[in-house]
Formats: C-alpha cells, structure tokens, sequence
C-alpha cells in the first residue's frame, strides 16, 4: 500500500464522515423545527437534561473497544468476540448505573419527570453495547460509507417515530421514542450489514485490556479537561455569565466537531492501516496535516473574524457577551487541527499513556489559568484561559508526535505554511475592510454576513494559490485538492 492511495483513502473516508454529521445535522434540525410546533419548551429541557446525564456516565466509562480492535495487524474471531463481550458489558454497566441513579437524580434536579425517562433512556447504552463488532472492519477498511449508511438511516426513521408520536401524544414520549427506534434500528442494522455473527468470550481480554485500560484513562482525562471551564466559571459567577460563554464556545467548537472530528475518525484508521502494512507513516501523516489546514485555517479564523455579526444575526442583540468568547477561543481552536491529527496518530501506535501525561499537563495548565482570570475578566478570561492551554497542549502534543516519528518541523512547516499564509491574508484584508473582529454592534443583514465569508474565502483562496505558485505548485494540499476536484468533475 503506497502512501499516495492510502492518503486517498482516508481523504475519502473522511469525505464519507462529513457527509454523515452533515446529515446527521441536517436530520437533527429538520426534526426539531417539527417538534418544536408539537411540544412545549420544557419537553425538550426534559430530555436534553435526561440524555446529558446518560452521556456524561456513558463518557466516563469508555474503553476504546473498537480502536483496540482496528489497530490489530489480523485480529482473529476471539478478539472480535471479546471485543464485543467488552463493550456489551460496558453497555450493560452503563444502562445499570443509569437506572439505580434515575430516581436520585431526578430529586436532585427537582424534576419529577426525570426519573422514569431516565428509566427509559438507560436502554440505549445497552442497544449500543450489542450491537455487532463485526462493523469495525468497515472502519478498518476505510469503507465509510456502509458506516454513513447505518448512522443515517436509522436516524431518519427516529425522526419519522418522533414526529409521528408528537402528531398523537404532543408529549415528551416522542422523542424518546425516537431514540429508542433510532438505536434498535442502528443495532439491527450493523447485522443485517455484516456476516459476523459475535459471541460471548473473553478469550484475547490479554490483547485488548491493555488498549481498552489507557484509552478509558484518556477519555476520562480528556473528559474533565473539558468540563473544568464550565464547572468553574458556573462556581465562580453566575449562571448567566455560563451561558454566554457556553453558547460561544459550541459555536467556535464547529471546526472541530464538523471538520476536524471526522477527518481524525478516518485517519486513525489510516494510521492504523500503515501500521499493520509496516509503511513509514510520515508521508501520509503530513499530507493530511497539510489538507486538513487548508480546510480548518481559514474556518476556524473565518468564524473569529466575524464573530459579531455572526452571533447578532444568530442569536439577537442580548448575546453580545458571547462576541468575545467566540473570537479567542475560535483562533484557539485552529490549533486543534494539528493537536488532533497527532494525537490519533500516536493512539493508533498505542502511545496512550504519553497522551494521557499530556492531557494530565493541559487539564492542569487549563485549571490554574481558569482560576487566574475568570475573577477579574469573567468570561473572556475563561475564553483566554482555555485558548492559552489549547494552545500549549497541542503545541506538546505536535512537537511529541514530531519527535516520536522522526518528522522534522521544518517538514511540517512545508505542508502548513501556505494555509498559513492565506489565512493571514484573509484575515488583513478583512480587517483592512473594517469587516474584521468587529465589536458588538447592530444586527447584520443576512446578506451582509455572506458577503463578509465570501471575501474572506476569496482572499484566503488567492492568497494560498499565490503562494502555491510561487512555491513551485509542490506535492501537498493544493494538489490532492486539484486531483480530487478534477476526479469527481471528470466522472462520465
């Protein structure tokens, strides 16, 4: 397997990633603009509350299964069959652990309703959990595009049982039906998609305990690392401060959920896929760095630049408060690209406890920042903090990942200074328009907003090919980018 076709396939892989967290979302919006002329507000805080406490023990107690399984050279039927003994176990605890706390949890919170959904809810691990291990080979194989086919369908049909319920009921039941149809059907669908046919074993627990242990470790480490910015700030002001800046932060996280996520999702398998074939990594771990620049850079920057305007058209005039949140911690945020990248590199190679010693340095370096800034500045010291230990940590991160797998920075540099450049450029002519990192001000005009993301985009699109050009039009981003444009352009 050369390098070239492997980084193909994973670019392609991702494509298919996208494609379904833009479905997903798609799907997602589609079903709430429905419901919410069904239900009252407060079903859906109902839920909302009742899924966040699920996912936040479901979290806790990840074990990476299905990476341990994909970063096998030749994983035989007992390590699938472990596999999948491990993590219906983990379904099966997770479910329990929601049931024995629905009641306490719902007295907790002061909300009645809470504890017989919470009943409800504690099924979904469990589908979760047994679903059929088998599916993994679609990700080892970077075949996306089966695993677009069982998250999107039975979505789709969860949305049809929700709408259809709320049509009868106008209750909170609507949309736990949908969830419930949603995962049964996904767990059906893994089935019906692959031959294996799992069993109870825990025979190759030796060759996967080790993985699944670290990578529990690191989702935990990750976990609380991500929770110190909003369980601080909510302990040191108030509950309003929270919300501005829980509100900028989900908006300058979409780089990473939308664009970054999915294109580790599809890497770690080509890392994986490079290490059983014993192929130097290097060349396919720059290609995508470089590609995935090019395609966060200007995201990323793009969203800090026009912020204000962005977040009045949004959300209306009483979020100005979230502005600035938005804009540190979405140039933050572009040195996720590279972080992220690196760390499912290093993860595919089995290097987890350096990653967790990292996570372990950052969520620290996170938590005494929080507690230096957010008395004096509020929220923007909250948004400063988290960005000045993003920055440091997938500043080690990269420079670990660097070391560990001989790769220069000056290598690195080659690959990401031409995004670089065209995000600078993007973001001078901006600000030399007087568009740039605007303060909070009147409402923009939705025409004004893409009019600002198109000069923008324009800018940083010249700029970057100028620079291609007067480079010499090397091997990288810009030319992966040309050859699948001209692929799919040139399709009879």
């Amino acid at each position: 397997m050369t390098g070239p076709s492997l980084f193909a396939r994973t670019a392609r892989g991702a494509g298919w990633v996208m494609a379904w967290r833009m479905g997903m979302r798609v799907l997602g919006l589609t079903s709430t603009l429905v419901l919410v002329r069904l239900l009252a507000p407060a079903d859906f805080g109902l839920i909302a509350l009742a899924a966040g406490f699920m996912q936040t023990i479901d979290e806790m107690m990840a074990l990476g299964t299905e990476e341990a399984v994909i970063r096998q050279r030749a994983p035989g039927t007992d390590i699938y069959n472990t596999a999948f003994t491990l993590t219906a176990l983990r379904g099966l605890a997770v479910s329990i652990l929601v049931l024995i706390a629905a009641y306490p949890a719902a007295a907790f919170f002061g909300e009645p309703r809470l504890g017989p959904v919470l009943l409800v809810i504690a099924a979904l691990p469990l589908l979760d959990g047994i679903g059929n291990i088998g599916a993994v080979d679609f990700r080892r194989a970077l075949a996306f595009e089966k695993e677009f086919a069982i998250m999107v369908l039975p979505k789709l049909c969860g949305i049809i049982a929700a709408i259809g319920t709320a049509f009868v009921l106008h209750s909170y039941v609507a949309m736990l039906a949908g969830m419930l149809v949603n995962r049964t059907l996904r767990c059906v669908m893994t089935y019906v998609m692959h031959p294996f046919r799992p069993r109870l074993s825990l025979r190759a627990w030796r060759e996967l305990v080790g993985y699944s242990l670290w990578s529990w470790v690191l989702s935990l480490a990750i976990l609380l690392r991500n929770r110190a910015d909003s369980l601080i700030l909510g302990r040191l002001t108030n509950a309003t401060t929270l919300g501005f800046y829980s509100v900028g932060a989900e908006i300058a996280a979409l780089p990473t959920t939308e664009l970054i996520e999915p294109l580790c999702r599809a890497s770690f398998s080509g890392f994986a896929a490079a290490h059983h074939s014993g192929e130097d990594v290097s060349s396919t771990y720059l290609r995508l760095m470089g590609f995935a620049a090019m395609v966060t850079l200007p995201a990323g920057m793009g969203l800090s630049l026009i912020a204000a305007p962005l977040v009045r058209l949004a959300l209306g005039p009483g979020w100005d408060e979230a502005v600035p949140v938005l804009q540190v911690l979405a140039v933050a945020g572009t040195m996720m690209v590279f972080g992220q990248v690196s760390l499912h590199l290093m993860s595919a190679h089995a290097l987890l406890g350096r990653l967790v010693g990292l996570t372990v340095i950052g969520g620290a370096l996170r938590v005494g920042l929080l507690l230096a800034l957010i008395p004096a500045y509020g929220a923007l010291g909250a948004a400063i903090a988290s960005g000045i230990a993003i920055g440091i940590e997938q500043g080690m991160t990269v420079a670990t990942a660097l070391k560990r797998f001989h790769v220069s920075f000056g290598n690195l540099l080659a690959h990401a200074w031409r995004p670089m450049v065209g995000s600078g450029a993007m973001t001078l002519g901006l600000c030399a328009a007087g568009l740039g990192w605007q303060a909070a001000g009147p409402a923009a005009a939705p025409w004004l907003v893409v009019q600002i993301a198109a000069l923008g985009g324009s800018l940083f699109a010249a700029a970057t090919c100028l620079a291609w050009h007067l480079a010499g039009r090397p091997e990288g981003a810009e030319a992966d980018i040309l050859r699948m444009v001209r692929r799919y352009t040139t399709r009879p």
